[in-house]
């Protein structure tokens, strides 16, 4: 008598393992080589550091993932395996959607994994799912063609943060290329210390420095001008007493309750003083509000 067939539920799926364990041998080869820092774990407490001011200079591609997601463990090594190859063109972030839950929720993620990229600040949906290796280096090309078009096209390079730490307490030379900028600000034109920001930014798109005069100066001429109303207004008066979470708060709101124009003058604001406040710890839970109530 033959035996009764039985049913393969729960059997081990032999050809989808022997595909996960060569991409995991793929992916250790290439991280041999890559440079440090190519691939890193993200928390809330580093979310600023590692992503927001990271992508400043290198667009960050976020794969929100799980320890008990199948699907997981197939797109990760892809991801890493890219990220190595490109040699630090992009920083891959790995979020631990169980551990890191505020990060999932300001994403709004449904299902797992979901790949997300920031470029200087912005969030930007990639795709869900674990996708093929062609597809991912597909999205992967043109996240960063468009991040070259937004003037962020640095590399991770590895070895650089001995150097700046062993710098670190050195006083700190003042960029010539601000001269002019300060010393219209000692004399208090705002107007024509703006303007040198700009021309600074007119040559490198993506200095963060500027990017931050321009911003504070402009607060201080519409300070001068008084001519804000609502929540715009109330922000920059926070603003000015120093008082950032109540200037974040009143623009997120401003965000929620507007649309069109309104809202993206709002949100425009809001990256404007997340320049101007630096390091403030206000500004990391202040970027993780705005990006859930843009998604």
């Amino acid at each position: 008598m033959s035996q009764p067939s039985l049913p393969l539920r729960g059997a081990v799926d032999l050809g989808a393992l022997a595909s996960q364990r060569e991409a995991e041998k793929r992916r250790e080869s290439a991280m041999v080589d890559a440079p440090t820092g190519v691939v890193i774990d993200v928390t809330t407490a580093s979310f600023e550091r590692d992503v927001i001011i990271q992508s400043q200079t290198v667009p960050v591609v976020l794969d929100l993932w799980a320890s008990w997601c199948g699907p997981c463990k197939t797109l990760s090594p892809i991801l890493e395996t890219l990220a190595a190859e490109y040699g630090g063109r992009f920083v891959l972030a790995k979020v631990d959607v169980d551990a890191e839950q505020q990060i999932a929720a300001a994403f709004q993620v449904q299902s797992i994994p979901s790949v997300f990229a920031v470029i200087a600040g912005q969030p930007l949906p990639l795709f869900q799912g674990a996708l093929p290796e062609p597809q991912v280096r597909t999205y992967i090309d043109e996240l960063l063609r468009v991040a070259a078009e937004n003037g962020v096209n640095g590399a991770v390079t590895g070895g650089e943060a001995p150097e700046v730490q062993a710098e670190s307490d050195a006083e700190p030379p003042i960029d010539p290329r601000f001269t002019a900028a300060f010393d219209a600000i000692e004399a208090g034109d705002w107007a024509a210390a703006a303007d040198a920001y700009r021309e600074v930014l007119a040559a490198t798109p993506g200095d963060v420095d500027a990017q931050a005069g321009v911003a504070l100066c402009e607060l201080q001429l519409r300070l001068e001008h008084a001519d804000e109303t609502g929540a715009l207004r109330d922000a920059d008066a926070a603003a000015a007493e120093g008082d950032w979470a109540t200037a974040f708060a009143a623009l997120i709101a401003e965000v929620k309750a507007t649309s069109g124009d309104d809202r993206d003058r709002a949100r425009g604001r809001l990256i404007d003083l997340f320049a101007v406040a630096g390091d403030d710890p206000a500004v990391p839970p202040a970027r993780v509000a705005l990006a859930s109530a843009l998604f």
